[in-house]
């Protein structure tokens, strides 16, 4: 018999299928088990509607009575004019028991699910791998919490620790299966961006080319006060960033800018995820980032955790993890 922790798991898979899909609202995984067995799986749908538990719901139909819901985000508490809340369907629906991983932050639920499970009598289970769903949804808290989304920096560095030529120019320091990598990465994000310098010298697309890919493609946006091309948002600051970010209610930033725009956002404690792709090349005299060195990366610098190494082709993938807290306001901002 498999325990929570194995099927919560399986249900924090079914929610990184949502990533980059579900607008404002946060990609989360729903399981229906019953007598040892799946009965229905959902995620997160894009454009934020239908919600996990409404997937999983109507995959079981009446065999979920007596079930056991595994759902990465506390049920929703609220009724939207997009459907009704979580917890009331799951209640209907006769659940025996429900296991929650982490509290929804939305000042609309943050509790409320749970408690209205437990009116209902239903056995409510808390915690569960809460830290990996809390990690799955750091940008959906980061911005009802801080205002801010969870922003990912994407570099290409070569073996001597250059980000670009002389020149500027960075593309193509990757083999084929890191660009494939990078385009998934924009697949993921709602927003890419870059500095007005890789506009200029790279003249980057910012669109995830993935084949038979469906999702949706990420707004392009260039920390620049000067024009940009059709297509491009111009922000001139960081505070025009957050902006953005709340107008749009994003949750996730890809920012796959030089060694300024770089070295500005990890300086103002702006990156939340590093993803490094080191490349088998040496370039010399070229364009670096001292910030980025194998020493100021260790775990034991304190600022951040490596969290997975893997080779893609003959490139090494690196990810790191910046260790920090979030602050503690809310807003009602889930659609």
């Amino acid at each position: 018999m498999r325990s929570d922790t194995e099927w919560m798991a399986a249900a924090l898979a079914l929610a990184r299928r949502g990533r980059g899909r579900t607008g404002a609202n946060p990609n989360v995984g729903c399981l229906l088990v019953k007598d040892g067995r799946v009965i229905g799986r959902g995620h997160t749908q894009d454009g934020g509607r239908p919600h996990a538990e409404a997937m999983a719901l109507q995959q079981a139909g009446v065999a979920a009575r007596g079930a056991t819901a595994y759902v990465t985000l506390e049920p929703c508490a609220h009724v939207s004019p997009r459907g009704p809340a979580c917890a009331d369907t799951l209640v209907a629906a006769g659940i025996a028991r429900c296991v929650v991983a982490m509290q929804d932050p939305d000042a609309r639920t943050a509790g409320k699910g749970v408690a209205r499970l437990r009116e209902a009598q239903i056995e409510t289970v808390t915690g569960v791998l809460q830290a990996e769903a809390e990690a799955e949804l750091r940008g959906f808290t980061g911005r009802l919490q801080s205002g801010r989304a969870e922003l990912t920096l994407k570099l290409a560095l070569s073996l001597d620790g250059r980000l670009a030529m002389a020149d500027g120019r960075s593309q193509w320091i990757t083999g084929e299966a890191a660009r494939a990598y990078a385009h998934a990465l924009r697949a993921e994000a709602d927003l890419v961006l870059v500095g007005g310098g890789t506009l200029r010298s790279d003249a980057p697309k910012l669109t995830a080319r993935l084949p038979g890919s469906t999702a949706p493609q990420p707004l392009r946006a260039v920390l620049t006060a000067g024009p940009v091309p059709e297509g491009f948002i111009a922000l001139p600051s960081l505070a025009a960033l957050d902006a953005l970010v709340a107008e749009r209610q994003l949750n996730r930033i890809l920012c796959e800018g030089g060694g300024g725009l770089a070295a500005a956002l990890l300086a103002a404690g702006r990156v939340d995820r590093l993803a490094i792709l080191r490349a088998p090349i040496l370039i010399g005299n070229g364009i670096g980032l001292e910030a980025l060195s194998p020493h100021d990366l260790a775990e034991t610098h304190g600022r951040w955790r490596l969290t997975d190494s893997r080779m893609l082709g003959p490139d090494r993938l690196e990810l790191y993890s910046a260790i920090s807290s979030i602050s503690s306001n809310t807003a009602d901002t889930r659609p």
